[in-house]
């Protein structure tokens, strides 16, 4: 029996995003050890982002750059088509979810693409996996400048009243976009060693980000959140968060086939347009909101992020067994006309009776063509 994805299982950081959430409910930071706690996970963060630099491999970007028109598409998918998407969402979700959750809503519309799981996923679905990492890692650095200034432009003007926070920007450019850059400007020294130990450091990766949503649970576990905030707006969140990834999934759909794009960049703009990243979002969720309302904000990005793991996982599997028959010997395995059939029929022993000799090949015939449309060709 093959294996595949078809199924996927409950992704375990969820699980210890759950238990971190539990933690904070019962035993919230307080106090000097909560301002310690916090820049202790900033640290962690700026840790995360400087290895996300180390990881970054020029060779895989000079390889993927060469697709500007794919590029094109993903960062308009991620930066106008889910924003879009969350400002015609948001009038309907006011009145019937709390405010802080309708901004958590727009919030995670306003991110930028995840690096890991977009590259995994595309991997797993043959696609170019060069331009997935390309164009998930111009996403995220792109995400530093944009992300603020899209908060400033939907959500702070809109909500607060307030104009545009530049202390924020500095804050993510300090805490993400400079160990960034220096990690990756530190690659040629320190690039293999991190290329050798990517299972060593993934603690790392998730253990900041959990820190960090410690840390601003505990803070609106303090300011009550669990007073406002039930399993019914749970609920609603899930639906929510499945609609605007139906919407995105589809456009995206159309507009890879309206570009003509080959299926291996089809694919790459399926899963790097789609997603959302949970470990650029809480971070930044930290610098540009009031740290009572980070609880609340992150918490349609932590449900849309397992719920695009799950749907990106299992349509993963899916073009996996399409990349299979797809790879499969072309043109050799189906026979055409009365002689080839003929002559297949005979070196396997069979004996194809005259009467059955019309309906053998025209089904062949048939059976080429659903082929040839398979892989893409015109039959």
């Amino acid at each position: 029996m093959r294996r595949g994805f078809t199924i996927p299982n409950v992704d375990p950081f969820l699980l210890w995003l759950v238990g971190v959430v539990t933690a904070a409910s019962l035993l919230p930071a307080r106090g000097a050890f909560a301002s310690v706690f916090e820049v202790l996970a900033d640290l962690a963060i700026a840790l995360l982002f400087f290895l996300q630099g180390a990881k970054l491999s020029r060779q895989a970007i000079m390889q993927g750059l060469g697709k500007l028109k794919l590029h094109l598409l993903a960062l308009a998918s991620t930066y106008v088509l889910f924003p879009l998407t969350g400002l015609a969402i948001d009038p309907a979700l006011k009145g019937i979810m709390d405010p802080a959750l309708v901004t958590g809503v727009l919030f995670l519309t306003l991110l930028p693409s995840t690096v890991q799981s977009s590259v995994a996923f595309t991997a797993i679905a043959r696609g170019n996996v060069a331009a997935a990492v390309c164009g998930a890692s111009i996403s995220n650095f792109l995400g530093i400048f944009i992300t603020p200034l899209l908060v400033g432009l939907f959500i702070a003007s809109s909500k607060t009243g307030q104009g545009f926070d530049w202390g924020a920007v500095q804050s993510i450019t300090l805490q993400l976009l400079v160990p960034f850059l220096a990690g990756h400007f530190l690659r040629p020294l320190i690039g293999s060693f991190v290329d050798k130990h990517k299972k060593m450091l993934q603690p790392v990766d998730r253990g900041s980000i959990l820190m960090v949503v410690y840390s601003a649970f505990s803070a609106a576990v303090v300011d009550g959140i669990w007073n406002s905030l039930g399993i019914a707006d749970l609920l609603l969140l899930l639906v929510v968060s499945a609609v605007i990834l139906a919407i995105v999934m589809v456009v995206n759909v159309v507009v890879a086939r309206i570009a003509g794009l080959p299926r291996e960049d089809f694919i790459v703009l399926l899963f790097c347009g789609s997603k959302k990243s949970l470990a650029s979002g809480v971070p930044m969720a930290g610098a540009l909101f009031a740290p009572a309302q980070v609880g609340m904000v992150v918490i349609p990005l932590m449900i849309f992020h397992q719920l695009q793991l799950f749907v990106c996982a299992w349509l993963a599997g899916r073009f996996a067994k399409q990349g299979e028959v797809l790879d499969a010997p072309k043109g050799d395995t189906i026979p055409h006309g009365a002689d080839e059939i003929a002559a297949a029929a005979k070196a396997r022993g069979i004996a194809i009776p005259a009467e059955c000799e019309a309906g053998v090949e025209s089904n062949l015939a048939l059976l080429s063509r659903h082929a040839a449309t398979l892989r893409g060709e015109r039959p």
